[in-house]
């Protein structure tokens, strides 16, 4: 959907630069030029965007739901590990880019959604994810958001990227996590407590054509996805009027589950043996959690994670 987004306001610049109102497409350029370093410096959220009714309808139609298990002091910074992207990633942009769910459940605390740097080259559709609370994934924009000296700032990362999303099979545990440790990193550089979240129903959401690692459509999708930095998963749903086919998510409820935070100690220097350390019980804090709440969403008790 937010390709198509994309496309449509990309196809709505080129109208702009190519007719009439040329002139309004240059001053937007203008506007880009002047703005572009935005996305890594907090964004521009707007409350009215977030709170569009049609975001309540988004969030009931599945429907999303936010489990808090643990306080969160609002002194702090928090680096908030989201598992797994699935394809839409739904539950990340549904409880933290809209509505007040967020917010009623974790006073004190602004949520910033690190996406693609990509996304914010796009006219006008940068200028809505901004407003929904979205911003760059890139160090520098985390290490904005982090280094909010007073705290109540929360940085919630994707862990697994546009590679995991080639694993959204119903069903699916896969994790691509095991060399995934820059966020690791960032979190010791500013002392930002790590929070593990799972989001239960995530990879229900769509049916992908089957890509075994391996396979030639495996293949292709993967060096796709290293030369344009995103990934193309080939997946189908239902439809408007019926449910055989069609791009529409599956109504499958989605169970975000906010897990205890792991306290971190700043540490501007550290050392590739005190990464490996934090990250090992990053993974056993995430596993933990899923294991604890798996069986209340109809996980089967004999199926865990698996960490690649």
């Amino acid at each position: 959907f937010s390709s198509l987004v994309a496309q449509f306001c990309c196809g709505f610049f080129m109208i702009l630069i190519l007719g009439n109102f040329w002139f309004l497409g240059v001053l937007y350029l203008l506007w880009l030029y002047l703005d572009w370093r935005t996305p890594c410096a907090g964004g521009r959220r707007s409350h009215w965007v977030r709170s569009w009714t049609v975001w309540k309808y988004f969030r009931e139609y599945f429907p999303i739901h936010l489990i808090k298990t643990s306080e969160l002091n609002p002194n702090h910074n928090y680096l908030l590990g989201f598992h797994p992207h699935g394809v839409l990633v739904a539950g990340a942009f549904g409880n933290f880019c809209t509505g007040p769910v967020f917010k009623n459940l974790f006073p004190g605390l602004t949520p910033y959604l690190h996406i693609m740097p990509i996304w914010f080259g796009c006219p006008f559709f940068r200028e809505y994810i901004m407003s929904a609370g979205m911003v760059s994934a890139s160090k520098e924009s985390v290490s904005y958001v982090l280094n909010n000296k007073g705290g109540g700032h929360a940085s919630v990362i994707v862990i697994g990227g546009a590679e995991e999303a080639l694993n959204a099979h119903p069903g699916s545990l896969t994790l691509n996590i095991l060399k995934r440790k820059g966020f690791i990193k960032m979190a010791l550089k500013h002392g930002a407590h790590l929070v593990p979240v799972f989001s239960f129903g995530e990879n229900e959401l769509f049916k992908q054509v089957a890509n075994p690692k391996g396979s030639w459509l495996r293949n292709v999708q993967e060096k796709l996805q290293k030369i344009m930095g995103f990934a193309l998963p080939l997946f189908h749903a239902r439809g408007v009027f019926q449910y055989s086919f069609g791009l529409i998510p599956y109504r499958q409820p989605i169970h975000t589950v906010v897990g205890s935070p792991i306290p971190v100690k700043q540490n501007l220097n550290p050392t590739t043996e005190e990464i490996d350390q934090l990250h090992a019980l990053y993974l056993q804090k995430l596993k933990k959690l899923f294991e604890e709440h798996k069986s209340n969403y109809g996980i089967p008790a004999h199926k865990s994670l698996i960490f690649e």
